[in-house]
C-alpha cells in the first residue's frame, strides 16, 4: 500500500466519522404473553427511529421471574433492561445497586408523582424505572352465556352468588375459571380483587402500614371468607389447574366468568369467539361505595451494570414518550397508560374497565408497598394463603393469623 493511498484512506475514514456499531439490548420481563406485541409493534416502531439499536424481548414465566432475575443480577448475566414490578420488589433491586437512577431522563417529565411513586425511593429522591402502565381488577364474563341463561350483570354479592348458582345449576358452563396450582392468581385475581371492598381501599391499606389495623381484623379476614365460597364454583380439578389452563377454559367458552386483571383483554380478544363484558367487584349492598384495585403495574429500568447503558437510555427515553404510550395502551388494551399525555382507548372492554375510575375508589394491592420488605414476604405468603383458603386446606381465620404473625415478626408497627 502506497503512502498516498494510506493517507487518502485515513482522510476518508475521518471525514466519514465513527462507524455506528449495532448495539443489542435485551429486555427481561415476566410478561411472556405479550411477546408478539413487542416483536411486531413496539420494537419495530423504536427501530424506525433507531435502526442501530437491536432490541430482544426475552421474558420468563411470571412465577419464575423474581427468582430468575435475582439470580441473573447476582451473577452479572441479566439483560440490559429490567421490567420492573411496582414498589418494594423493584426498590429492593435499586437499593442493592442493580437498577440505575433514571431521574435525569428527560421523559420523566411526562409522568406525575403518583405515576412515578411505585418506582421511587421512599423520599422520592430517585426514580429508577420508567412507568409504563397500570392494571385494573374485576371480572370478565361471557356475554353469550349470560344472555342464554338470562343473567343480569351482578352488582352486589347476593346477585353475584345468585348468578354463579344459576350457571352451576344449568351445567352448560363452569361458573368461574380459576385454579390454585400457581397460587399467585388466587391472591391477585381473588384476594386483591375483592379485598378493597372490605378494607375500604386506601383507608385500610394505609391503616395496615401504620399499624392501626391488623390482618386478623374483620376487613382483612372477610375477603378470605368470600374466597372460601369460590371453591364450589371452580369446577373439578381446579387444585391442579394452572393459570394458562384457566385462560384457555374461559376463552374456549367452557367457563362463564373469569376473575381478572385488565391485562387479559388483548389475549382474550384474540382467542375468544364470543362477546365479552366486565364488571367491578360486587358490593355488599346496592348503593355501597365500590372499590377497585387500579394498580401501578409495570415499568422498565436499566441494569446498573449494563455494558450498553447509553443505548439503554435512548430506548427508555422512547418508552417515556407519548408515542410509546399510545402504541402500548392500544396494542395491549387493559394496560392503562401512566403517561400524562391522554391516550384514547379504542377497545370497548378496556374502556369498560377504565370507566370504573369514575364511579369507584381506586387503590393499589395491599401487599406491595412497604409490607413485603421482610421475611416472611407478605406478598408471597398471601399467594399461598389465598390458594389454601380456596382449596379448604386452611381456614380464613388461620390464614389471616399466619399472615399477621409473619408480618409482626419483622414489621415494627405491627408488633
Amino acid at each position: 500500500m502506497t503512502k498516498t493511498f494510506r493517507m487518502a484512506l485515513l482522510t476518508s475514514t475521518l471525514l466519514a466519522g465513527p462507524a455506528l456499531a449495532e448495539t443489542t439490548l435485551t429486555i427481561e420481563s415476566w410478561r411472556n404473553d405479550d411477546l408478539t406485541i413487542w416483536q411486531d409493534v413496539l420494537i419495530p416502531a423504536f427501530n424506525a427511529q433507531h435502526p442501530d439499536i437491536k432490541v430482544v424481548f426475552a421474558p420468563s414465566a411470571p412465577t419464575e421471574y423474581n427468582a430468575s432475575l435475582n439470580s441473573k443480577l447476582e451473577a452479572g448475566s441479566a439483560g440490559d433492561l429490567i421490567t420492573c414490578r411496582p414498589f418494594d420488589a423493584s426498590l429492593e433491586l435499586y437499593n442493592k445497586g442493580f437498577l440505575a437512577d433514571l431521574s435525569g431522563l428527560a421523559s420523566m417529565a411526562n409522568f406525575s408523582p403518583v405515576a412515578k411513586s411505585a418506582w421511587q425511593t421512599d423520599d422520592g429522591s430517585a426514580t429508577f424505572c420508567v412507568p409504563m402502565a397500570s392494571v385494573i381488577h374485576g371480572f370478565i364474563y361471557n356475554k353469550d352465556a349470560f344472555d342464554a341463561l338470562g343473567i343480569a350483570v351482578p352488582t352486589t354479592n347476593e346477585e353475584f352468588y345468585a348468578a354463579l348458582d344459576k350457571i352451576k345449576a344449568d351445567g352448560t358452563y363452569i361458573p368461574m375459571a380459576m385454579g390454585t396450582n400457581d397460587q399467585w392468581e388466587a391472591a391477585t385475581m381473588g384476594y386483591q380483587n375483592i379485598g378493597p371492598t372490605y378494607w375500604k381501599g386506601e383507608e385500610g391499606r394505609l391503616a395496615l402500614i401504620k399499624g392501626e389495623q391488623k390482618l386478623t381484623d374483620e376487613p382483612w379476614v372477610a375477603p378470605y371468607r368470600e374466597l372460601a365460597k369460590w371453591k364450589d364454583y371452580l369446577g373439578d380439578g381446579f387444585e391442579a389447574q394452572t393459570y394458562p389452563d384457566s385462560q384457555n377454559m374461559f376463552t374456549l367458552g367452557r367457563a362463564a366468568i373469569y376473575p381478572a386483571g385488565s391485562w387479559e383483554i388483548s389475549g382474550f380478544n384474540t382467542q375468544a369467539e364470543f362477546k365479552m363484558g366486565a364488571f367491578p367487584p360486587p358490593v355488599a349492598a346496592a348503593g355501597d361505595t365500590c372499590y377497585i384495585s387500579d394498580h401501578n403495574d409495570i415499568a422498565i429500568g436499566l441494569n446498573a451494570k449494563s455494558p450498553n447503558a447509553e443505548a439503554g437510555k435512548v430506548f427508555l427515553e422512547w418508552v417515556g414518550s407519548p408515542e410509546f404510550a399510545t402504541l402500548y395502551a392500544n396494542a395491549l388494551p387493559g394496560f392503562f397508560s401512566l403517561n400524562s399525555t391522554p391516550v384514547k382507548m379504542e377497545d370497548p372492554l378496556a374502556q369498560e374497565f377504565v370507566s370504573w375510575r369514575e364511579k369507584c375508589k381506586s387503590t393499589i394491592r395491599s401487599t406491595y408497598q412497604i409490607l413485603s420488605r421482610g421475611t416472611p414476604n407478605l406478598e408471597n405468603e398471601t399467594w399461598n394463603a389465598s390458594a389454601n383458603v380456596i382449596k379448604g386446606t386452611e381456614t380464613p381465620e388461620d390464614a389471616a393469623k399466619r399472615l399477621q404473625d409473619g408480618l409482626a415478626s419483622w414489621y415494627e408497627p405491627q408488633k
